[in-house]
Order: structure tokens, then C-alpha cells, then sequence
């Protein structure tokens, strides 16, 4: 398929454009010429020299990714930035990068991936972002408590052995769950707003602790990488049905 095709696809299904004016990173073709050939895709959270090796071993003629390479611009092909573009370009590996759009999907993004691992049920957008959302929240079919909720993130997510870690401070009885991915603990507020008795997120900060407390919410931190694997996989499936050859490249960070 040619790779404008591809873009284009991707970029439709994903509703690229409308997340242009709220997220940092160039979302879309971020390295590679439109009329190339793609036969084969590799799909990795973060583009690194790691992940870029990786596709280029597995005869991938496009990398995409969560993470991208372009934040607001790119000034100087210098550094780390040489480090990462030199092989894709060397290798004939075009780059396709999609950050928030893949975190709000509402049927293909992370927090949507996470929302089926717990088996939520009555689903709606959450995390709010300008007109758009950055994740998911739903109702569990079945009440849980704390430690089943983490037992289950645990024995799911690749979370580098370091064990989700849990700010218990909810209810016994855990029903109404909001999810932002990555960095989604700036949702904090919106979830205490909004009632749910847990928020699930990957990362932390110091300030949500006395929040969390404060407010009677429990939070869940399973890691930035591994609750943020779920967007590409599913891209991949996607990938799969319009007749790209695919491959999942995991270099997981542990943070």
C-alpha cells in the first residue's frame, strides 16, 4: 500500500486533525517520502534507536508509534535527534506517530485498551482535553476492591517487575472507574469531580498523594509504558485487516 494511502487512513480513523491545536507532538507522517511502498509495519510505544533497530531487523517499511520524535518543531537534526532519524532514513523506515488521538480513541486507544482488560461496561469519554478527551471511564461488571483491581493490572500489564503502586484511599467497593494513560494523573481532579471511586493512570506525582487522600479516591499508578501499549497493538490489528504485514516491537521502560 502506498504510504499516503496508509497516512491518510490512519489519520481518518484516528481523527488526527482534530487533536492539532491541543497536543504537542506532530501527529501524522513524521519521517518518510508519501510515495513509498509499505508492505510491512512495526508498531512500538516510543521511537528510540531501540525500537528503530528493532523495525529495521524485522524488514519494517514504517515504524509507528505513540511516541513520537517531533515535540512543537524539530530546530536541529543534532544529538539525540540525529541518533533516531539517521537509522530510519538509512533503513528506509518511514515513521508514522499518533499521541493523544491513539490516548482518546474511544474503541482503539490505551485507556480503551485498559477499560477491556477490566472489563468495564457502560463506557463514556473522559479526560478532558480543550473539545476532545484523553481517555475512558466506565462501570466494572462487578464490584472490586483495591487488591483485585491491582492484582489484575499486575498480572496483565508489562510493567518492568516493579509492581503497580496504589493510592488506597476509596471506597471499599470499587465500581466506577475512570482511565487516563501515561501522564493522566493531571486528571485527578476530573475524576474527583466526576465521583468515580478509582482513576488508573501510569505515572504519578507528589502532589496527587495528599489529593487522593483528601478527596476519598483511590489511584492507581501501573506504569507510563505499560498502560500506553494497548493504542499501537491495536493498530496493528487495523494494520493486519487492510493487508500490512505487522509486528509488535516491546521495549518496555519499567516507568
Amino acid at each position: 500500500m502506498r504510504l499516503s494511502t496508509l497516512t491518510d487512513r490512519l489519520d481518518e480513523t484516528l481523527r488526527t486533525d482534530a487533536y492539532a491545536d491541543i497536543d504537542a507532538s506532530a501527529n501524522g507522517l513524521q519521517v518518510g517520502p508519501e510515495e513509498a511502498e509499505i508492505t510491512r509495519a512495526a508498531v512500538a510505544v516510543d521511537a528510540a534507536v531501540a525500537t528503530v533497530d528493532a523495525a529495521a531487523d524485522a524488514d519494517a517499511d514504517l515504524l509507528v508509534t505513540h511516541h513520537g520524535l517531533s515535540w512543537g518543531g524539530i530546530e536541529r537534526v543534532t544529538g539525540t535527534q540525529y541518533r533516531r532519524i539517521a537509522p530510519l532514513v538509512e533503513n528506509d523506515v518511514a515513521l508514522y506517530v499518533s499521541h493523544l488521538p491513539l490516548d482518546g480513541h474511544q474503541e482503539l486507544g490505551n485507556a480503551a485498551g485498559v477499560a477491556d482488560l477490566l472489563g468495564l461496561v457502560d463506557r463514556e469519554p473522559f479526560g478532558t482535553l480543550g473539545s476532545e478527551h484523553v481517555g475512558q471511564r466506565g462501570r466494572a461488571s462487578e464490584s472490586l476492591d483495591a487488591t483485585e483491581l491491582a492484582t489484575t493490572l499486575d498480572a496483565e500489564l508489562d510493567t518492568g517487575g516493579r509492581g503497580v503502586q496504589v493510592l488506597e484511599f476509596g471506597p471499599d467497593e470499587i465500581e466506577d472507574v475512570a482511565i487516563v494513560t501515561g501522564s493522566g494523573v493531571d486528571w485527578l481532579d476530573e475524576a474527583i469531580d466526576a465521583g468515580v471511586d478509582a482513576l488508573v493512570t501510569g505515572e504519578g506525582k507528589q502532589k496527587a498523594y495528599h489529593e487522593a487522600r483528601e478527596a476519598g479516591i483511590h489511584v492507581f499508578l501501573a506504569g507510563h509504558y505499560a498502560t500506553e501499549t494497548f493504542g499501537v497493538r491495536a493498530l496493528a490489528s487495523r494494520l493486519d485487516d487492510w493487508g500490512v504485514e505487522t509486528t509488535f516491537v516491546d521495549h518496555p521502560t519499567g516507568l
